[in-house]
């Protein structure tokens, strides 16, 4: 398969296109539509990038297929040393951003990122990616419409995290907050600039 600038590098596409996809994987049918070729030879690429990250035990990651989708996953050889290190103390505090991101994830969900930017009233790029890299959160769901949104969600792990049993467990919110305590709030956070 040639193109105007030489040979093309299907497997180095593919690997990169499931490495873009993260969690969501690709189906089959995605890739043969991204490379602009037929399903069996999208097929061909997989299985020969699985047989190279197989055959060199040296690789820490391989492909999966889940749900119909393939991904790049790690291999469950080197799971001690990922345990470690979701386990350390140096990557276990959450900061306030995502504190704050996960606390409106947890009482309104399902979600998307624009409510919850509109709620915080900044960026929640970041901390979402936080969250989803400790797996405190996971897509739950897509919005009709046009961009069909992401919804966000609480996970098993959330509740670990927090001691709770269920997510009926979480405190209730007040229904009405006074606004003079929320006057007497902003004051004492302007005060200290």
């Amino acid at each position: 398969m040639q193109t105007t600038v030489g040979i093309v590098n299907w497997k180095g596409i593919v690997e990169s296109l499931l490495f873009a996809a993260g969690d969501e994987g690709l189906s089959l049918k995605q890739i043969a539509e991204v490379l602009e070729i037929d399903s069996i030879i999208a097929e061909s690429v997989l299985k020969d990038l699985l047989a190279e990250y197989n055959e060199n035990e040296e690789r820490g990651i391989t492909i999966v297929a889940l749900a119909g989708t393939y991904q790049l996953a790690t291999k469950k050889e080197f799971s001690p040393y990922l345990k470690k290190l979701v386990e350390s103390p140096h990557t276990s505090a959450l900061s306030q951003a995502a504190l704050e991101t996960l606390a409106i994830i947890a009482y309104k969900q399902p979600i998307t990122r624009a409510e919850i930017e509109e709620i915080r009233g900044v960026k929640t790029e970041g901390p979402l990616h936080t969250l989803m890299a400790k797996a405190l959160i996971k897509e739950a769901g897509r919005a009709e419409g046009a961009g069909r949104a992401k919804f966000y969600g609480t996970t098993k792990e959330f509740l670990d995290y927090f001691g709770l049993k269920s997510i009926e467990e979480l405190p209730e919110l007040p229904e009405k907050v006074d606004d003079e305590y929320v006057q007497e709030e902003a004051d004492l956070f302007f005060d200290r600039f």
